[in-house]
């Protein structure tokens, strides 16, 4: 565990080693684009064709329901032999492509609860040893970070009712460890929210019939993986290159064919407009194409979801990505704060900002931050710049009620900063835009930043924040410069004693040890600036016995000899 620096103090987010008190920071890189793509577009269905659809997906469903079950029955036993046991049992229920699907999606449903149990588990141990830690601590002792040791509680009652939540966060660790030796996972499928939510119909604005149209909705199955060298892609859940869709309907359900060989054909057709060309593309060659068809029962209409991988974009090396220098960002609860900086890592221009707003529903925050990084992938285009810098942030502890118990506030600021649905949207609109994602070490950037960029940039008609200095802090982390502005100044008794006064250049540049160029015109009644023979001289600067006048080269003023 390391300490990693915040908006509002410090928290625990993982990673590191200590140096000297400092942790040891983590090297930039590239973050990597996206390797698969999504498209969505609606279904203008007819009354006979969503009928059609609801009736194949709930019976799909219920098979999919009953392969979940067995395959969580069979634990850590499962193998090739049982799952094509499986697999035979749902081929003569449905067909042999659909049972391909469904085995297919049972699987990874599995694997994401197991990684999730994994999870938790994690998560109760260092929740326990928080507590145990701060339990054998005296009442109202301090913290010592460099001791390493942590704050006892604050009263008497805080430390008994802590007691009791360690023997319950005991139980439930017990019975994790027990559903995860037995290869156990508990899954809900339609989701655990909206089957709580039936508890609560009046608090949600439901009435029984409209939850259990969204819970039909959820636990419906129309989703067919593709399968290159077949036609169009898919020949489960087919879509040709003019928009017309048919599926091939499972056996019990023949009889609602309309189409030979047992398919059924929509009279609705699609068209995707966001990478229609793409899609087009792939399934002209017959290269494999997934498709999802869901039904949201809010608005009362049916979508198609279109997913195909493709080859990963070659990663620029680090140097290539920084020659035309960074955008650095902060990451903030309500905003983005940018600034440009060029490759000798000096801020350039004004600072902007870019805001959101993360109240109201997921759809909403989703539109929301999708508009904010479209207007920061524009705005750097426009500055000139071919990378962002970004904090890698994953606030995988930090949002803990053992870390921050009574700040309640700065916890659910946590818990609702979207960080991993924020960089995964970066990450590919920055790849559709030719722009590199370059990922920093947060540690102690809006400290630092602070501390050496925000008054120097202030002035009295621009006023810079903790977040734009932060910004800069990130920007000049990505290209390898310390985030203070200079080094120590010189000694007072020799200014070259001290060495190189600025860290601005690096070591190849050329140059780099003359002298500053003077500004034009005159600063005194004497000569130019810049002329006269000691003019590059900087030891020989109105100071008698400099160290210029001992040089072996220094020549006489008058000559010793004819």
């Amino acid at each position: 565990m390391v300490l990693v620096e915040c908006r509002d103090g410090v928290f625990w987010a993982g990673g590191g080693e200590r140096v000297g008190g400092l942790r040891e920071l983590a090297a930039s890189f590239v973050v990597p684009g996206p390797t698969g793509v999504a498209i969505r577009d609606r279904l203008r269905v007819s009354e006979a064709d969503a009928a059609v659809l609801a009736e194949v997906g709930v019976f799909l469903g219920s098979l999919a329901a009953g392969d979940l079950a067995e395959r969580s029955r069979q634990g850590l036993g499962h193998d090739a032999a049982s799952w094509a046991v499986r697999k035979r049992g749902l081929t003569g229920r449905s067909s042999a492509r659909w049972a391909g699907s469904i085995t297919k999606a049972t699987h990874e449903q599995w694997a994401l609860a197991r990684r999730g149990q994994a999870a938790y588990l994690d998560w109760l141990r260092g929740q326990i040893a928080s507590i145990e830690a701060r339990l054998a601590r005296p009442l109202g002792a301090k913290a010592s970070k460099r001791e390493g040791l942590v704050r006892g509680y604050a009263s008497r009652g805080e430390w008994h009712a802590k007691c009791r939540r360690l023997q319950t966060l005991k139980d439930r660790l017990a019975g994790v460890e027990a559903d995860w030796a037995a290869g156990r996972v508990r899954v809900v499928r339609g989701g655990k929210h909206l089957a709580n939510t039936r508890h609560h119909l009046a608090a949600a604005g439901l009435d029984e019939r409209a939850w259990r149209q969204r819970w039909e909705a959820e636990r419906m199955f129309l989703a067919a993986d593709g399968e290159s060298g077949k036609r169009f892609g898919n020949e489960t859940i087919r879509i040709t290159d003019t928009g017309h869709i048919s599926l091939k309907l499972p056996a019990p359900l023949t009889h609602l064919a309309n189409a030979p060989h047992g398919r059924y054909l929509l009279d609705a057709t699609v068209m995707f407009q966001h990478r229609g060309q793409e899609w087009r593309d792939r399934i002209t060659a017959n290269r494999a194409v997934a498709y999802r068809i869901h039904h949201d029962t809010a608005r009362g209409r049916w979508y198609v979801t279109a997913s195909w991988q493709r080859a990963a974009a070659q990663v620029l090396p680090l140097d290539a990505a920084l020659a035309r220098g960074v955008v650095g960002v902060d990451m903030n609860d309500d905003h983005l704060a940018a600034w440009r900086l060029d490759v000798h890592g000096n801020p350039v221009g004004e600072p902007r900002r870019f805001f959101y707003d993360l109240s109201g529903s997921a759809a909403h925050r989703d539109a929301q931050l999708r508009h904010a990084l479209s207007r920061l992938l524009h705005y750097t285009h426009g500055c000139g710049a071919a990378a962002i810098a970004v904090e890698d942030l994953h606030f995988s502890d930090g949002r803990s009620r053992e870390r921050h118990g009574r700040n309640k506030r700065f916890r659910r600021l946590l818990s609702r900063f979207p960080t991993a649905k924020l960089r995964a949207r970066l990450v590919s609109m920055a790849a559709e835009q030719h722009l590199a994602i370059i990922a920093v070490d947060p540690a102690y950037t809006s400290r630092w930043g602070a501390q050496h960029w925000q008054q120097p940039l202030t002035t009295p008609a621009r006023k810079i924040s903790r977040h734009d200095a932060a910004s800069i802090a990130v920007g000049r982390r990505a290209l390898g410069y310390p985030i203070r502005r200079r080094t120590a100044p010189p000694h007072d008794d020799r200014s070259d004693r001290g060495g190189h006064r600025t860290v601005q250049a690096r070591l190849e540049t050329r140059r780099r040890e003359e002298t500053r160029p003077h500004p034009p015109g005159p600063r005194t009644g004497c000569a130019p600036p810049g002329r006269g023979a000691k003019a590059g001289d900087q030891r020989a600067q109105h100071r008698s016995e400099h160290a210029a006048e001992q040089e072996f080269w220094q020549q006489d003023s008058l000559p010793l000899s004819p």
